[in-house]
């Protein structure tokens, strides 16, 4: 006999919702899952497949008349049977379309002792098809094996002398839509446990600042675009060096993917190094430009970056800025107002050999500074097209302070206003900082 060659299945049509109606003898919230998910099209599988059940007998009878009788479903249509001599032909017969394994616990199993393990052929067979349902048959009064195959993964078992064909019939059935359940659940539960590693993993990427020994205090929010995420492209820092200097930045990577999300953290633990080994200003910039490009999918992706450096007697710094907003300073007795933008440079990864310059500004004995990403100030306000803009955010600012609102009381109230005005939850990732400092 030649040796089939292994080809690799696709899910079985019961998995992939091509169950059959016949199959559900009363509606189950179970079965919605398989309703979302679009049907395969196997150019192997004709237009009667996914309306009729098809069962693949593994037994070492060859003409298999004697243990399985005439069958037929629940709205009369007879079940395709197919019969297998030993697993290697059950291999070879296992396709798409099969929806139902009955396997006798009597067959041998190449290379191994029937001393050894007394359900080892149905191991096997799970092995080979881990997608689809399975039914045990052994001899009658052995319901002890049959109940240990259950155990091991079969769907239910028969005694091999009690077989007929309605029983049978209602057996696949059964089988059928308990395996669908079962992976349904098995699915829900990876699903469930991606997402929790998912969402550790995230929040351990978030920075944690580093001021101690400085008198600044700080506050943030972040808010991703992404459905369910804890991450976006969006990214910030603040760490205090050794001389005392107080530097803070704060970024976008275009897009809204995990893609964008890995890449924002990549720049920021750059970031993060880099001011820490003495960089600053363009220098570090230009830098950062070198590992965006070496990081990127794609030559169209930039980040736009905001970095301020903050003297540590905390009344100058220095402002760079890569194509990003300008921040906002508040100071007691004077309107918030926006730092000066007229030398704002080119966003990251968009000109070889860009330079950014180097701002100084002074800020005084006692302020407020924030910086935020766009996602704050892109919003819409009410139904129509206007967006509320840089102007509409100074003023919404220059209000809640009026209001007492500082620190993260601020931050909160702020987005929460955006979101408001927007109608909704936003489309980009949202990232603000604050950095207070008292007399």
């Amino acid at each position: 006999m030649p040796v089939p060659i292994p080809r690799q299945r696709a899910i079985p049509a019961v998995e992939s919702g091509q169950a059959p109606a016949a199959l559900q003898d009363e509606p189950s919230a179970k079965d919605e899952p398989s309703k979302k998910e679009a049907p395969r099209k196997e150019a192997t599988v004709d237009n009667n497949a996914a309306t009729q059940l098809s069962l693949l007998v593994i037994e070492d009878d060859p003409g298999g008349s004697t243990v399985v009788p005439e069958l037929v479903d629940s709205a009369g249509k007879p079940i395709r049977v197919r019969t297998a001599r030993n697993l290697t032909e059950a291999e070879r017969l296992l396709t798409d379309d099969v929806h139902c394994i009955l396997l006798d616990l009597a067959l041998p199993t190449p290379g191994r002792s029937p001393d050894d393990d007394e359900l080892a052929v149905l191991r096997h067979v799970l092995e080979l098809a881990p997608r689809h349902a399975v039914l045990a048959l052994t001899a009658s009064g052995d319901a002890e094996r049959g109940a240990e195959a259950v155990r091991v993964g079969a769907q239910d078992y028969l005694f091999r002398d009690e077989l007929d064909g309605r029983l049978l019939s209602r057996a696949i059935r059964y089988a059928v839509e308990r395996k669908r359940s079962d992976t349904a659940e098995r699915r829900l539960a990876e699903g469930r446990v991606r997402a929790q590693e998912n969402r550790r993993l995230e929040r351990g990427l978030l920075p944690t600042p580093l001021l101690e020994g400085s008198s600044l205090r700080f506050a943030a929010r972040y808010r991703p675009g992404r459905s369910r995420a804890l991450l976006g492209g969006d990214f910030y820092d603040v760490v205090r060096t050794p001389d005392g200097t107080v530097h803070a930045m704060i970024g976008d990577v275009c897009g809204h993917g995990p893609d964008e999300a890995a890449l924002g953290v990549e720049l920021r633990i750059a970031w993060r190094a880099l001011t820490l080994a003495g960089l600053c200003g363009d220098e570090l910039l230009g830098t950062l430009q070198e590992v965006l490009e070496h990081e990127r999918s794609d030559d169209e992706i930039f980040a736009t970056l905001c970095t301020v450096d903050i003297a540590p007697d905390g009344r100058r710094a220095g402002l760079c800025l890569a194509g990003h907003p300008s921040p906002l300073v508040a100071r007691p007795g004077r309107p918030a107002r926006l730092l000066p933008y007229d030398n704002n440079g080119p966003a990251l990864g968009l000109l070889p050999g860009a330079r950014w310059p180097r701002m100084q500004v002074e800020l005084g004995a006692e302020w407020s500074l924030m910086l935020y990403t766009d996602g704050l100030i892109e919003g819409r306000v009410g139904e129509g097209r206007e967006r509320l803009g840089q102007d509409g955010m100074v003023s919404m600012i220059r209000r809640q302070l009026s209001e007492g609102l500082r620190g993260e009381a601020l931050l909160r109230a702020a987005v929460n206003e955006v979101r408001t005005l927007n109608g909704g939850e936003l489309a980009d990732d949202v990232a603000v900082l604050l950095l207070d400092r008292e007399s």
